[in-house]
């Protein structure tokens, strides 16, 4: 009689043979991979939307932009972590005075973060404005503008605007306008120069991807910004 050998690896040893995945492990995997699905596919209509919406509303050329009263300029830090100037910073100020010298802006809504006592981007982006030849009583301070979410809301609920221009990087300036559109705001965006595509802005646009989709998360559970406060008038 012939005996069945056993199997056995590169060393010389048994196999042990597999155990079969227990059904509760089963499940687990088809409902992380179904979420992991339903997640991707959440995130790319997201921007699809986005993307969309914004279609026509985003300029280039401050010639061909329409006026408006007041243009949101969305804060950002004017230094990287290196200590180097924030290109994103510098071309939104240009950007900014650019539209206002041109006319096609009157006041300046400076909204961005100044949660901490050493950080504060609405006094950074103002003093760089007033060095680019802006009066300083044309801007106005939005201290809470923590996220873009924050801003376009604040810039409805705080600050009353039914219609203004958003000044940022294009890529930003379209998930600006789409919740501008979403609160009841008349914008249209006006595309500051881009930074090069290097490591910080491809970091920067994957981050995108997925603000988009937290956007939409917020609108559908109409969130509120971290904070509101009094009207202020503009």
């Amino acid at each position: 009689m012939k005996f069945l050998s056993k199997k056995k690896n590169a060393a010389g040893k048994e196999k042990k043979p597999r155990k079969p995945l227990s059904r509760r492990r089963k499940f687990f995997r088809i409902f992380l991979l179904s979420a992991l699905l339903v997640a991707l596919i959440f995130t790319v209509t997201a921007n699809i939307i986005v993307s969309c919406h914004s279609s026509g509303r985003c300029y280039d050329d401050a010639d061909s932009i329409p006026h408006n009263r007041v243009g949101l300029v969305l804060g950002t830090s004017p230094k990287t972590k290196r200590g180097t100037v924030n290109l994103y910073f510098k071309y939104r100020i240009e950007a900014c005075a650019q539209l206002y010298h041109s006319g096609k802006i009157e006041y300046i809504l400076i909204s961005g973060d100044n949660r901490h006592k050493n950080y504060n981007e609405p006094a950074a982006m103002r003093n760089a404005l007033i060095e680019q030849g802006v009066p300083d009583s044309v801007i106005v301070l939005d201290y809470a503008g923590f996220r873009t979410y924050d801003s376009m809301v604040r810039a409805k609920k705080v600050f009353g605007q039914d219609s203004l221009t958003v000044i940022s990087q294009s890529w930003h300036n379209e998930r600006a306008l789409y919740i501008a559109h979403r609160v009841g705001i008349d914008a249209v965006g006006y595309n500051a120069r881009d930074v090069a595509f290097r490591k910080t802005a491809l970091k920067n646009h994957i981050r995108e991807w997925f603000a988009r989709a937290k956007m939409v998360l917020d609108l559908i559970f109409q969130h509120d910004p971290h904070f509101l406060g009094e009207p202020i008038e503009i």
